[in-house]
C-alpha cells in the first residue's frame, strides 16, 4: 500500500503530442430528457416559442419537444470531457466552429465521435495546438452537428507556472 502522496492519478488526458493526426475515439451516450431541455431552456432563458411550445413547433415541420443546438453542443462537449482525454491537459479553447445538420428531439440518444485533424507546437513551450473534429451522432446514426474545436493542449514537456 502506498501512502496518498504516491497514490497514482486515476484519470490522466492525453498530451498533445499523444494526439495523432488521424486518431478517433467514441465517446459513451447520454439520451436528452424533457427535464434536460426544460432546465436549459430556463437556465439560458431560451424563451424562444420553437423549445418550449409544442403546438409551435409542429406547426414548424418538427415531429417532436426540439432541443436548442446549445444544448446538443452543451451535452457533446460534456460526454469527450468523461472520457478523460482532456482530464488535466486541456488549457484553453480558443475556437470553435459548430454546424447543425439535423434537428435533435427529447428522446434522442446522442454520442460524439471525436477525430484529430490538426496536432502541433504552439509558440510557448510545452503546450500545443490541437484540432478535432466531433461528430454528434444521435441512436440511428445520423450525424446531428458537428463541431471543431481548436484547443491548447500540455505538452509531456509541460512545466507548471507559479501565479
Amino acid at each position: 500500500m502506498t501512502d496518498e502522496g504516491e497514490a497514482p492519478l486515476l484519470a490522466a488526458g492525453l498530451t498533445w503530442d499523444r494526439m495523432p493526426v488521424g486518431g478517433v475515439f467514441r465517446t459513451s451516450a447520454r439520451t436528452i430528457t424533457e427535464t434536460d431541455l426544460v432546465n436549459f431552456v430556463a437556465l439560458g432563458g431560451f424563451t424562444e416559442p420553437l423549445f418550449y411550445d409544442a403546438g409551435h413547433a409542429k406547426a414548424g415541420g418538427y415531429s417532436g419537444r426540439l432541443v436548442p443546438g446549445g444544448l446538443v453542443y452543451m451535452f457533446a462537449e460534456g460526454l469527450v470531457l468523461q472520457t478523460n482525454a482532456l482530464h488535466g491537459t486541456g488549457l484553453a479553447l480558443v475556437h470553435l466552429d459548430f454546424d447543425i445538420a439535423e434537428p435533435t428531439y427529447v428522446g434522442d440518444t446522442l454520442h460524439v465521435v471525436v477525430r484529430t485533424i490538426e496536432s502541433r507546437p504552439s509558440s510557448k513551450p510545452g503546450r500545443g495546438v490541437v484540432t478535432s473534429r466531433c461528430s454528434i451522432r444521435n441512436q440511428r446514426g445520423e450525424e446531428v452537428a458537428v463541431y471543431r474545436p481548436v484547443r491548447i493542449i500540455r505538452g509531456a514537456d509541460f512545466a507548471e507556472t507559479e501565479a
